[in-house]
């Protein structure tokens, strides 16, 4: 298997779990700073009915550990150097956009946000890693939820394109790869961070997110993503004609397999596919708001309508490329209810897959799950796939030695890459595999330290002790080796 000799190799983070300072340099909260991770049931924000308004109030019986992270915001060089003695040659991060306009609303950007990131992207430049940049990667500034209600208002349309011709304009000629919203096909099932929307003319109880909106909010949402991600493309290639613009889907769900041959099985793999992930790859990739969909509203109860010159922009201003994580694949039956978490898919055990990642979380293992779903992108969307995320989380710490022998890490991106290679062979025009997370950041699905990704161990602990030392794993040279050998292992 021969992979391009341009092949962007790397890994993947996001600023919320990444860089703490939640509060520096003028930055405000965003979605995730209230939350302890994106799953959380019990988001640190109340009703306040002398105001009449949503306000923040964290529990101060819990640890925020995405408050300081791994102190990245102070760290970053350092990181980043790690990074390059793997070899990477890009590295995907994302911008906080409360950096930029701490409350969403601002008419002119916060001078300090702006300069960190454009010494932050110099700085991978410099070190010869090519910038991955997401627009939004779970970070909608709260102020815009509690005021306006999120994504659900097509105000925050307009405070889109305020932040993003800020970034553009800041950052032509260094950042050429742009992501626009991370995971955005989340929206259903974490409406509050994936969605960013919250029902603010009728509050409810939030002690669930979920609870927080309605689904004629979470269509409207729909909505609204659709015509700001196709004036973003407008607007990169307006700005800086040499950029590209890129969707970002979770798409390990396009790995749901039917559980046997019955036909009821196979539609509702397929059915699984379409409400999961091509409702939002159609209109980003090929112009078009699905005509399935029509089923899905008239059963919600809701109306959703798009105006002329909406569909119009939506169809000229399709992004560039294709990007994706991928974790796991599940099997669908109908006996069985398929639901969701970070990593994906939920559905019946498939006996076909021996491998699974260690307690506490053991992920069932598929790396031909991937191969898969490099072809089924690559054959409906014809556009070149990027893959931003692709990793294991386990339960580890240091031995005596320092270091920590994660051998299954190193078998989980060995099989992957692997498939990665045959898909290639398969005719898939796959540009970069980008592992997530190179260094151990906080978990966003559990918002704990304990879930470590990482080719690089950091010191903390949930409880928020620890030195936030680094040291290399032996998952950290083989990675090196991958990447030397251009991934021909």
């Amino acid at each position: 298997m021969t992979f391009p000799d341009n092949f962007l190799w790397g890994g993947a983070i996001a600023a919320n779990q990444y860089e703490g300072a939640w509060l520096e340099d003028g930055k405000q909260p965003n979605v995730t700073d209230v939350l302890v991770g994106i799953m959380s049931r019990e988001p640190g924000i109340k009703w306040n009915n002398a105001t009449g308004k949503y306000e923040m109030c964290l529990d101060e019986s819990k640890v925020y550990l995405s408050h300081e992270a791994v102190d990245g915001y102070h760290r970053y060089k350092e990181d980043f150097k790690l990074m390059k003695g793997m070899g990477f040659n890009s590295f995907r991060t994302s911008i906080a956009w409360g950096r930029i306009f701490p409350y969403g609303d601002e008419d002119v950007p916060n001078e300090k946000g702006l300069a960190f990131y454009e010494e932050m992207f110099s700085y991978m430049k410099e070190l010869g890693m090519e910038p991955v940049i997401t627009l939004s990667h779970y970070e909608t500034p709260l102020h815009l939820l509690t005021e306006y209600g999120g994504w659900s208002n097509p105000k925050l349309i307009t405070f889109w394109e305020n932040y993003v011709k800020a970034v553009f304009n800041r950052f032509k000629g260094i950042v050429k790869i742009y992501l626009t919203f991370n995971e955005v096909n989340a929206l259903f099932r974490m409406p509050f961070v994936a969605g960013g929307v919250l029902t603010i003319d009728n509050p409810k109880d939030v002690s669930d997110p979920v609870g927080s909106t309605t689904l004629q909010d979470q269509w409207d949402a729909y909505h609204n993503f659709l015509v700001a991600n196709a004036k973003t493309v407008q607007l990169a290639h307006e700005i800086d004609p040499e950029c590209k613009v890129g969707c970002m889907l979770t798409c390990s769900g396009v790995a749901t397999y039917p559980y046997d041959c019955n036909p009821v099985n196979v539609l509702g793999a397929m059915e699984v596919q379409r409400q999961n992930i091509f409702y939002f790859g159609d209109p980003f990739c090929l112009g078009i708001v699905p005509t399935y969909l029509k089923k899905r509203w008239k059963k919600d109860g809701v109306t959703v309508t798009f105006t002329d010159e909406e569909l119009a922009l939506i169809k000229e201003h399709t992004v560039d490329f294709f990007s994706f994580s991928y974790y796991r694949s599940t099997a669908y039956d109908e006996t069985d209810e398929v639901f969701a978490d970070t990593g994906g898919m939920i559905g019946k055990d498939n006996p076909f897959l021996k491998d699974a990642a260690p307690k506490p979380w053991g992920w069932p293992v598929d790396p031909d799950g991937l191969r898969y779903t490099l072809n089924v992108l690559y054959d409906r969307y014809h556009l070149p796939l990027l893959i931003v995320e692709n990793g294991i989380g386990l339960d580890e710490n240091l031995n005596e030695a320092g270091t920590i022998e994660d051998d299954f890490r190193i078998h989980y991106i060995e099989e992957h890459i692997k498939n990665v290679g045959l898909a290639i062979e398969d005719g898939v025009d796959c540009r970069g595999y980008l592992y997530w997370g190179p260094i151990d950041v906080v978990s966003a699905g559990t918002g704990e330290m304990k879930k470590r990704y990482g080719f690089v161990y950091v010191d903390r602990f949930n409880d928020g002790h620890g030195t936030l030392e680094r040291a290399k794993k032996k998952s950290y040279d083989r990675y090196k080796e991958i990447i030397e050998a251009n991934g021909n292992i």
